[in-house]
C-alpha cells in the first residue's frame, strides 16, 4: 500500500486491518516505541497514543464504506529532534479545510456536535500535523518534538503546567 505522497523513509511500518479492534494494537506499538526510543514524558506519550487512535479511527471509518478488504498503514520515522507517525488509508481523500467549524468548547452549542472532533483533537495533541489527501488515499503525518532516549544530556520533554 503506497501513497504518492512524499514521506520520509520509515524506520518502522505496521499494517493493521481496517477494523476497530486493531486500534489498540496501533496504540500499543506507538506507545512502546515512544517510551523506549524517545525522551518523552508520559503525558506526551498519551497525547501521541490518542492522536494515533483518532487518525486510525478516521482511516478505518473511510474503509468501512468501501467494498474492499483494506489495511491501514502506520509509518514511524525518527529524526534527531522529533518523531513522526503517519497514518495512511486508501479512501477517497478529503479536504481538511472543508470541515465544518465547531463552536468553542465553552459554547453550549458545542453539545450539538457528536462527531467531527477527531481532527481538531489531533491538532491540539501533537506539535505539528499535516493532512495529505490524494486520489490514492489520505496520509495524516503527526510530529512530536523530542530527543532520542539514549541522549544522556537530553531533557525530558514535559507539558507546561497550567
Amino acid at each position: 500500500m503506497a501513497l504518492s505522497v512524499d514521506v520520509p523513509v520509515p524506520d518502522i511500518e505496521l499494517q493493521i486491518p481496517a477494523r476497530p479492534e486493531y486500534i489498540g494494537l496501533a496504540r500499543l506499538v506507538v506507545s512502546s516505541l515512544a517510551s523506549s526510543r524517545r525522551r518523552l514524558a508520559d503525558d506526551r506519550i498519551n497525547d501521541l497514543k490518542l492522536a494515533v487512535s483518532e487518525a486510525c479511527t478516521n482511516a478505518i471509518e473511510v474503509h468501512a464504506g468501501l467494498d474492499i478488504d483494506e489495511r491501514v498503514l502506520l509509518r514511524w520515522v525518527e529524526g534527531d529532534d522529533r518523531l513522526e507517525v503517519a497514518v495512511e488509508d486508501r479512501g477517497p481523500g478529503f479536504d481538511p479545510a472543508a470541515l465544518p467549524q465547531h463552536p468553542p468548547v465553552t459554547d453550549p452549542e458545542r453539545l450539538n456536535f457528536e462527531r467531527g472532533l477527531g481532527i481538531p483533537l489531533i491538532r491540539t495533541l501533537v506539535d505539528h500535523v499535516d493532512f495529505a489527501p490524494s486520489a490514492a488515499g489520505t496520509s495524516v503525518r503527526m510530529v512530536m518534538y523530542c530527543g532520542p532516549a539514549d541522549d544522556p544530556d537530553g531533557e525530558l520533554v514535559e507539558e507546561p503546567q497550567d
